[in-house]
């Protein structure tokens, strides 16, 4: 059962703390923004709370982490509001709601967190079978409640805990994949996307074992993959190059360091009918560019789809000329006339930042490019206006001149 607002225990803002930006929906407050006394501090980690300004006006109700760089997220800006089972539902109701009205087939990110107004929830559905990562401690506490509202709503029959990740460790939680409901399915599951097929293994692969934020990038990219031979530079399970064979490409290449993902990749390609047209190289991205173009190799549409190398502010300028590399050693890959797609999933390297450093080493690399196309998350990820690590994916398109 729980608590009534007011019974809860309660959180108070310094004077100079920015009251305002949270009644407008910002939803994090940070730990020196909160007068942190005796009390304060005596708040269990993931405990509801009270936000109030001040002067003891109440802002919000939301979860404390007192200890923590973020001290409180807020779940909801009406302090009086009952963080319930229906509560939960009626959010979970709308994200669903949202998902079903733009796909047409249950493959998608269901919830989206702060995006989705639910903290620290991550869950990605693939037909019948959900994966959820409960980041913070206030979902894993309520893990039960969320999965019998998550199976009612969607029906899905197998509900499958990811607990793995640096935002779980953040908050103290172990590390744990786990079956909540139904079974585990055998082997690893066809995705249909994009006319393609991905094989996406959710008990040991990366992450939830699919990326779905590239959806819409994908199919861009196979719009321009007709007749062309195409490379996949980290290429993970092969998201663009099996996206681009579905769109005519006449051939594809995906290079990652990861054998099980490249083997995943093939399995995808079989499962097309194209699997004589998919090669796979495995390696270090960065070595095997400059081992392609040694072999004097030339591809019309080059992908490249690194991890996040900015992952924050401190990893900024390090993840910065990360980026540059991977442009500079992609560009000469590029037929005379091609496209040169470059990602980024680096939330602290925004889109400016971003697109100047793709710039430098599209330069350095003596090419000429002209932007085509800028690309984000599909709306199974929506963005926080004031939160930007839930605006993380940036995809540029460029066109090099003959």
């Amino acid at each position: 059962m729980i608590a009534p607002p007011s019974s809860l225990p309660a959180l108070r803002l310094k004077p100079k703390a920015d009251a305002r930006r949270l009644r407008h929906g910002a939803p994090w407050v940070w730990a020196d923004e909160l007068v942190l006394d005796r009390r304060s501090r005596g708040i269990p980690a993931g405990a509801l709370a009270i936000l109030e300004d001040a002067d003891r006006r109440p802002v919000g109700v939301g979860v404390a982490t007192v200890e923590a760089k973020i001290a409180f997220r807020m779940l909801d800006r009406d302090a009086t509001a009952v963080i319930d089972a229906d509560w939960l539902r009626a959010r979970i109701a709308a994200a669903l709601d949202l998902r079903q009205k733009v796909f047409d087939a249950p493959y998608y990110r269901l919830i989206h967190a702060e995006g989705d107004a639910l903290p620290g929830l991550i869950v990605d559905r693939f037909g019948e079978t959900l994966v959820i990562q409960p980041n913070a401690i206030w979902l894993e506490e309520r893990l039960d409640m969320l999965s019998e509202i998550l199976a009612d709503l969607t029906g899905c029959t197998a509900l499958i805990k990811n607990g793995s990740g640096r935002a779980r460790a953040a908050e103290g939680l172990a590390e744990e994949t786990v079956v909540l409901r139904g079974a585990a399915p055998e082997g690893p599951m066809p995705v249909p996307m994009n006319g393609a097929i991905y094989m996406a293994d959710v008990m040991a692969g990366q992450k939830t074992g699919l990326f779905y934020d590239q959806r819409f990038n994908h199919g861009v990219a196979a719009g321009l993959a007709r007749e062309a031979r195409v490379l996949d530079v980290f290429s993970h399970v092969g998201g663009f190059a099996l996206a681009c064979l579905a769109g005519g490409a006449t051939g594809a290449m995906a290079v990652d360091a990861s054998e099980p993902a490249l083997d995943l990749a093939l399995a995808g390609a079989r499962a097309m009918g194209r699997a004589a047209d998919l090669t796979t190289r495995r390696g270090d991205a960065f070595a095997v560019m400059e081992a392609l173009e040694q072999e004097g190799e030339s591809f019309d549409l080059v992908i490249a789809d690194p991890p996040a190398f900015a992952p924050s502010k401190p990893a900024l300028e390090k993840g910065l000329r990360a980026y540059e590399r991977v442009a500079r050693l992609a560009a000469p890959l590029v037929a005379p006339g091609g496209v040169l797609i470059l990602c980024s999933c680096s939330h602290a390297a925004d889109l400016g930042k971003f697109r100047a450093a793709c710039l430098r080493g599209i330069g350095r690399a003596g090419r000429v490019p002209r932007l085509i196309h800028t690309g984000f998350a599909g709306p199974d990820h929506p963005q926080h206006p004031d939160l930007t690590e839930t605006g993380y994916l940036k995809v540029l398109a460029f066109r090099l001149l003959p």
